[in-house]
């Protein structure tokens, strides 16, 4: 590590880069407070990654805890991660990185950009990953076994991430940038990091990583190898539409891979056995979900009743003794986040993370494996609504070789638990007509079809 870095909090720093955040931060794609007024920053902790006040560009590490407020809602508190550069001016290319120019306090006079943008100071991150060792609270680690980081590889943002930031070094390394973080492992780092150490080649092995170490923890950016030329499951599954083939042998493929993470997780990491009073207070989760959704979108009120059926129906099976099998899982498994490679090259599966959205604790948690092939089945449905005509058809192909492949892999059949089933998917139906009202509007036909079909059901 560098001694040139420091681990100093200039004084009156936060409240000169306040007026600049609170206009800044609510334009990024990964801030997730959007809609409320910005009441206040607290700092958790600020590290000089490199000098401020030095010849080059600085760059500043900031965790900023962010209190917002509305009228409907309590104030609530998010912590984020900041990359903070420091310049005299900014060249014409990193103009459009710009917070803002600080006319008081440590830094006035000087301008203050988006850190990760400039290729000098992505750099820098990578270096950092290289050493393992400890700045302050920041901690850089490295996997064992791994081979070394090259040094000097040119650095570029991936402007395809939205909770997230990401830096792709040489088209051979990406790092991924949590950027509103919750205190604890996070599982994007936690399961591939047991995944490799099982053996399991469906993820990519974290090479490196780095994480605060107080005064919270907190993960704050994964390593991993570049995948260059690959395309995830949802573009050859577009594909596969707009040319009318079947994506049959994709589709079972893909649940052989879901099965096979499944197995290696349940292996690596505990298990439980979920329990009556368990099962009843998972169906109860969902009747909370879907009240709560009916009247964010009023769309569903004709449906509810119906679809509490599906949740009573799995309540009722706990009641009568049933258990369930439930371990760590994805998470938000869907057809984007399988990856194949050029020609024949296998199925690799990323970013789990889950739904950020959620609380850490609650993604974390072992939970039945058939919440994944839920997420997977309602993926399939999403690719054949794109189609002009829609073809529920070819989804209800793909789902059941999908399902098909799962079990040949050595997972239980989905099919088999169907009340369990539908609960999940009716679950994940009702998140996304929420989600779709509120950020797609356009896209709420999709969900909808689902909801009706499911509240069909017997």
């Amino acid at each position: 590590m560098s001694e040139a870095a420091s681990t100093r909090t200039p004084l009156g720093l936060l409240p000169s880069l306040a007026p600049l955040l609170r206009q800044w931060l609510p334009g990024q794609r990964w801030f997730a407070g959007k809609g409320c007024a910005v009441a206040g920053f607290s700092l958790v902790s600020a590290t000089e990654l490199l000098p401020l006040n030095g010849p080059g560009p600085g760059l500043l590490h900031l965790l900023v805890r962010v209190r917002q407020r509305d009228a409907s809602s309590p104030s609530s508190d998010d912590c984020y991660q900041l990359l903070i550069g420091v310049r005299e001016t900014l060249p014409p290319a990193l103009a459009p990185t710009l917070i803002g120019h600080l006319a008081e306090g440590p830094l006035a006079g000087r301008t203050v950009y988006e850190g990760t943008h400039d290729p000098r100071l992505a750099a820098l991150l990578l270096e950092r990953l290289r050493t393992p060792g400890s700045l302050g609270p920041l901690r850089f680690d490295r996997f064992d076994g791994a081979p070394a980081i090259p040094a000097g590889l040119a650095a570029r943002p991936l402007d395809a991430e939205q909770s997230n930031s990401s830096l792709v070094y040489g088209n051979a390394y990406i790092l991924k940038l949590f950027r509103r973080l919750h205190p604890g492992p996070n599982p994007d780092l936690e399961l591939p990091l047991a995944l490799a150490r099982a053996g399991c080649g469906r993820v990519p092995v974290p090479v490196a990583w780095y994480e605060s170490t107080a005064p919270e923890p907190f993960t704050l950016g994964v390593l991993q190898p570049f995948l260059p030329g690959s395309r995830d499951g949802w573009v050859l599954a577009l594909e596969a539409l707009a040319g009318e083939r079947p994506f049959l042998g994709e589709a079972r493929a893909l649940g052989r891979v879901t099965a096979e993470v499944h197995t290696a997780l349940a292996d690596a990491l505990p298990t439980v056995k979920l329990g009556g009073p368990q099962t009843e207070g998972l169906a109860a989760a969902m009747v909370r979900r879907l009240d709560a959704a009916a009247q964010v979108v009023p769309a569903l009120v004709p449906y509810a009743p119906r679809l509490r059926a599906a949740f009573d129906a799995l309540a009722a099976l706990g009641a009568r003794g049933r258990t369930w099998a439930a371990q760590r899982v994805h998470g938000d498994l869907h057809l984007g986040q399988i990856l194949r490679g050029p020609g024949n090259a296998p199925w690799s599966v990323i970013d789990f993370e889950g739904e950020p959205a959620r609380p850490l604790t609650e993604r974390c948690r072992p939970q039945p494996a058939v919440r994944d092939v839920a997420g997977m089945l309602r993926s399939f449905d999403y690719a054949a609504r794109t189609h002009r005509p829609w073809n529920p058809a070819w989804a209800e192909r793909c789902r059941e070789a999908y399902c098909d492949g799962y079990a040949e892999a050595g997972g239980d059949d989905p099919r088999q638990e169907p009340e369990l089933l539908r609960a999940y998917e009716t679950d994940k139906a009702v998140y996304e007509v929420v989600y779709e009202a509120r950020h797609r509007p356009d896209w709420l036909p999709v969900p909808m079809a689902a909801i009706e079909r499911l509240a069909a059901l017997d």
